[in-house]
C-alpha cells in the first residue's frame, strides 16, 4: 500500500483558483463516496480550507500518481491542464511528512496558527464517518495529530500573538500582570475592537464597557461580552474607572485630548492606564503618550509587535521540523514494520505447519512414547524451527526501512513457500 497527497495552498495558487477547486462541506460525503469508487484507491481525505485543498489517498500498488490528479479535476468541473500548475504532489515518506508539517501549522500562512488542526481534525471525523478512512490512513492521520500535540507542547510556536486584537492583549498584560478585575472601555463597536474585546474578556477583565455614535450597535456588543453601554458624547468622564481603552470609532478627528487625558490621569491618582488606538484615522492624540503613566498603542506599533512575534515562531519553527524528521522516520519505520508483519506471520505458520506434519509422519516409526520423550520431540523440533525462522524474520525487520526490503520479502516468501506476497 502506497500513500499519495495532492493538493494546492496559498503559495502555489491564487484565491479565485482556490475558490473554484474549494469542496462545500454538505458535498463532501459525496465526494469521499466517489473517492472511494475510483479504481485502485482504499481510503481518502479531503482537507478544504480558505487556504488549501488537499487529497490524501492510499492506493494499490502499481498507481499512478496522476489519478488524484484527475480525479479533483473532474470533480470541480476544470480541465486537467489548467489545474496542474498550481498543484504539489507528495507520496511516501514526503507525503507523511507534508500531513505532520500540516497538522502542526509549519505550512500556514501564519506558522503556529491552531485552526488547521481543528480543520484536519473535521476532515478526517468526515472521512471516518462517510467509511473512507480504516486502518492504513488512520494510522498516519493519528499519528499527525499526536505529532502536532508534541509539536506544540515541546517548543512556543502557538505562545505569542500573531494578530493584532492579541497583541494588545499580551501588551496590556506585560503593563498590569494580570487583567483580572480590570474594566475596559470600548469606543467605537467595529470589528476589530470587538475582537480586542473578546480576547479581554478570556483574559478576566472584570467589566466592558462600550459606546458609539449609533447607540445600537452599541447595545449590541455590550450584550455580546455582557457588558455595559455608556453615552458616546459623555464617556470621558467614565474614563477614570476604566483600566484600559480600545479606541476604534470612525470619527475623523481625535475623540481623546492630551488635555482630556491629563485630567482622568490625575483623577486616578496616577494609577497606570492602557490605550490602544486601532483606529484610521486616529482617535487618539499621539501626545497622550507624553503623559506620565500612559501607555498608548496605535495599529502601527501593534503590527510591529506581530510582525516580531511572527519572526519568532519561525525561529521556533526550526525546532518543530527537527521532530518533525524524527516523527517521520518512525512512522515510515511502522508501517514498514507493519507490511512485512503478515509475511513473518506467514513464515511462522508454515514452519510449524512442516514441524507437526513431519512428526505425524513419523509417529509410527516412532513407537509408543512416554510423556517425557513426547514433550522432548516438541522442544526439539521447535527449538530447530525457531532457529530456522530466526535469521529471515531479523532479515525482513531489518530491511523493513530499507527501499530493497520488498526484494528481501519477495525472496523469503518464494524460499520458504509463501505464496503470492
Amino acid at each position: 500500500m502506497k500513500l499519495f497527497l495532492t493538493g494546492l495552498n496559498h503559495r502555489t495558487a491564487p484565491v479565485e483558483v482556490r475558490e473554484r477547486l474549494a469542496f462545500d462541506e454538505q458535498r463532501l460525503p459525496e465526494a469521499l463516496g466517489t473517492l472511494k469508487k475510483h479504481p485502485g484507491m482504499l481510503e481518502g481525505m479531503i482537507l478544504s480550507t480558505c487556504n488549501r485543498v488537499e487529497i490524501t489517498v492510499a492506493v494499490e500498488e502499481p498507481t499512478d500518481a496522476d489519478e488524484v490528479q484527475h480525479y479533483l479535476a473532474d470533480l470541480r468541473s476544470v480541465d486537467h491542464d489548467w489545474v496542474s500548475p498550481y498543484l504539489y504532489r507528495h507520496d511516501g515518506p514526503d507525503a507523511i511528512r507534508h500531513l505532520f508539517r500540516v497538522a502542526s501549522s509549519l505550512d500556514s500562512m501564519i506558522v503556529g496558527e491552531p485552526q488547521i488542526l481543528g480543520q484536519m481534525k473535521h476532515a478526517y471525523a468526515t472521512a471516518k464517518e462517510c467509511g473512507a478512512i480504516s486502518g492504513f490512513l488512520d494510522l498516519v492521520l493519528t499519528r499527525a495529530f499526536n505529532v502536532a500535540k508534541r509539536v506544540r507542547s515541546e517548543t512556543d510556536i502557538g505562545e505569542t500573538a500573531v494578530s493584532v486584537s492579541y497583541a494588545a492583549i499580551q501588551l496590556a498584560r506585560e503593563i498590569f500582570g494580570s487583567l483580572n478585575g480590570k474594566r475596559v472601555l470600548v469606543v467605537g463597536a467595529g470589528k476589530m475592537s470587538g475582537s480586542a474585546a473578546r480576547h479581554l474578556r478570556r483574559a478576566g477583565v472584570s467589566e466592558i464597557l462600550v459606546t458609539n455614535r449609533t447607540r445600537e450597535r452599541a447595545v449590541e456588543m455590550a450584550e455580546e461580552f455582557q457588558g455595559r453601554v455608556i453615552e458616546y458624547e459623555t464617556f470621558v468622564r467614565d474614563m477614570p474607572d476604566v483600566d484600559i481603552v480600545i479606541a476604534s470609532s470612525a470619527a475623523p478627528q481625535y475623540v481623546i485630548t492630551r488635555d482630556q487625558m491629563r485630567a482622568v490621569i490625575g483623577k486616578r491618582k496616577n494609577r497606570p492606564m492602557f490605550l490602544i488606538d486601532i483606529a484610521v484615522p486616529r482617535n487618539i492624540d499621539p501626545a497622550v503618550n507624553d503623559l506620565a503613566n500612559v501607555f498608548l498603542y496605535d495599529i502601527d506599533d501593534l503590527d510591529r509587535v506581530v510582525q516580531t512575534n511572527i519572526q519568532g515562531r519561525v525561529d521556533v519553527a526550526v525546532e518543530a521540523e527537527d521532530i518533525i524528521r524524527e516523527e517521520v522516520d518512525r512512522m515510515v519505520l511502522r508501517l514498514k514494520t507493519r507490511e512485512v508483519t503478515p509475511t513473518i506471520v506467514s513464515l511462522q505458520e508454515q514452519l510449524e505447519l512442516w514441524r507437526t506434519s513431519e512428526i505425524e509422519r513419523q509417529r509410527g516409526k516412532l513407537g509408543g512414547l512416554t510423556e517425557q520423550q513426547e514433550e522432548a520431540i516438541q522442544a526439539i523440533t521447535r527449538g530447530l524451527v525457531n532457529k530456522i525462522a530466526h535469521g529471515p524474520i531479523t532479515e525482513l525487520r531489518r530491511q523493513a526501512a530499507d527501499p530493497g526490503g520488498a526484494h528481501v520479502m519477495r525472496v523469503i516468501r518464494k524460499l520458504f513457500r509463501l505464496g503470492e506476497g
